[in-house]
């Protein structure tokens, strides 16, 4: 089995094993523990899951939208194929509908209605987060300068989180921050992730880290080093469990599978420049097999 599905695995066991049953603002109580982190070295392996299927050029997609064309905009990924935004897609009139768990003043959620109205300026996007972010700080550019012209420099770090940008954004930032460092002549990075939905959004987003750090290593003369990655929440929906179940189950009982490897165009040399395209003709993830899909439900 591939080591990052023993490290996957591992979590999910973990959560199954010693967590606790929480509500939540979704209405869909999840199993949590407080905490999680663990080491990924890149040079050994690269982490696409086989004991379920990934949808790795989802993954990629969303990755590239978010840090190479810096957007909000949900269309861009409809284009390509990509849905896992829709449902927090404003809509064409400015306002967002969902049904969430609020608090009553009384130390309890209760289901509400919630419609926020953004404005028409904003329909059709997520609000200020994620791309938004990236592109008002300029943080891909900087940081690939800071790696080019001061690889020493201790404060290579991007924030998804910002305060200011919190009340307009649809769903401020799980994945909020990254610190990244050039040791040895290889490019290292940690990352940090308030809330994890480790079913769905786990795998997507070490895969897309992963690429992101290939990627800036490529265009940057610097080899792939070190994932770091931390958690805070960790957690299980309810109704996700089964299916959590079955893939721990193929863990055990189905054959090993090789880790899948990760292919970049070797002409690209400019961040900017790799196809973002649905054909993602400069970025490919080869030989990947893997054990079927298992069907997870999103919580909104």
């Amino acid at each position: 089995m591939a080591k990052w599905d023993k490290e996957y695995l591992k979590l999910c066991q973990k959560i199954l094993d010693e967590g606790v049953e929480v509500e939540n603002r979704t209405g869909t109580n999840t199993i949590k523990i407080p905490s999680y982190s663990f080491t990924f070295n890149l040079e050994e392996e690269f982490p696409v899951l086989t004991t379920k299927q990934l949808f790795f050029k989802n993954a990629i997609t969303e990755l590239l939208w978010i840090y190479q064309v810096q957007s909000n905009d949900v269309r861009w990924l409809q284009e390509r194929g990509n849905h896992i935004w829709d449902e927090w897609e404003i809509d064409d009139d400015g306002k967002w509908h969902a049904t969430q768990m609020v608090p009553n003043g009384k130390g309890k959620l209760v289901s509400k209605k919630i419609v926020k109205d953004f404005g028409k300026e904003w329909a059709h996007t997520i609000g200020t987060a994620y791309g938004y972010i990236v592109n008002r700080y300029q943080f891909t550019q900087n940081l690939i300068d800071k790696i080019k012209n001061n690889p020493t420099d201790r404060r290579m770090i991007m924030s998804l989180w910002q305060d200011e940008f919190l009340d307009t954004a649809v769903l401020p930032s799980c994945v909020w921050s990254s610190e990244w460092d050039v040791t040895d002549g290889k490019l290292n990075a940690w990352v940090h992730q308030r809330s994890c939905d480790v079913p769905l959004g786990l795998p997507f987003n070490v895969t897309q880290y992963a690429v992101l750090l290939c990627m800036i290593a490529h265009v940057t003369g610097l080899k792939p080093g070190i994932l770091n990655w931390s958690i805070k929440d960790a957690h299980i929906y309810v109704n996700q469990i089964d299916g959590i179940k079955e893939q721990i189950k193929r863990g055990k009982e189905l054959e090993d599978l090789p880790a899948p490897t990760l292919w970049l165009n070797p002409e690209i040399d400019d961040f900017f420049k790799f196809d973002n395209t649905r054909e993602l003709k400069d970025i490919k993830i080869e030989n990947y097999k893997h054990h079927g899909k298992i069907e997870f439900v999103i919580s909104q």
